[in-house]
C-alpha cells in the first residue's frame, strides 16, 4: 500500500462514522425538539393585579378584553398573524421561556401586578406566571417580564392594525 492511500483510508474511517453519527445524533434532537412551531396551537395571556386578571388575550378565541380607565370591559377581536405568532415563539426561544419555572410569584397580599402567559403546543404547553414583586434570580425576573412586555405589545400592535 502506497502512503497515499493510507492517508486517503485513514481519514475515511474517521470521517465517515463521525458524520454518520452527528446525523443520526442531531436528527433525534431535532425530531424531539419539544417546542417546534410547527406544533404551535394558541397563545394566552393574562395580567392583572393579585389574583384579579383585568386583561384577556386568547389567540384561539381571537378574544381581547381589557378595563378601560372608566373601568369598563371592552372586547375586541384581535387576530395574531402568523408572523406575528412566529415572532413571538422566536423571542420565547432567545429569553429561554422553555427553562423557566412556572410560578415567580412573591406577593402574598395579592396586590402586586400579576402576568400569565401560556404557549400551547400539540404536545406540550409552558404557563408562566410571574408578579412584580418576584425576589427570585433578577436576571430571570427581567427576562420574564421581557417576554411579557414583547407579547403584551405585539397584541396592542395586532389590536391597532385591525382598528384603524
Amino acid at each position: 500500500m502506497s502512503d497515499r492511500f493510507k492517508k486517503i483510508f485513514l481519514g475515511v474511517s474517521i470521517s465517515i462514522p463521525f458524520l454518520l453519527y452527528c446525523i443520526y445524533y442531531y436528527s433525534i434532537m431535532i425530531r424531539n425538539a419539544p417546542y417546534k412551531f410547527a406544533e404551535f396551537k394558541n397563545i394566552t395571556m393574562k395580567s392583572g393585579l393579585g389574583n384579579h386578571y383585568d386583561k384577556f388575550y386568547s389567540s384561539t378565541s381571537q378574544q381581547f378584553k381589557y378595563l378601560n380607565g372608566n373601568d369598563s370591559l371592552i372586547v375586541h377581536r384581535v387576530k395574531l398573524s402568523s408572523d406575528d405568532l412566529l415572532y413571538l415563539h422566536r423571542k420565547a426561544a432567545d429569553i429561554g421561556l422553555w427553562n423557566m419555572p412556572k410560578e415567580m410569584l412573591g406577593d402574598t397580599s395579592n396586590t402586586a401586578p400579576r402576568y400569565y402567559i401560556e404557549f400551547d403546543y400539540q404536545r406540550k404547553k409552558k404557563i408562566i406566571e410571574i408578579d412584580a414583586a418576584f425576589n427570585g434570580d433578577p436576571k430571570l425576573k427581567d427576562a420574564a417580564l421581557q417576554i411579557v412586555k414583547i407579547v403584551d405589545k405585539t397584541i396592542e400592535d395586532a389590536n391597532d392594525r385591525q382598528n384603524h
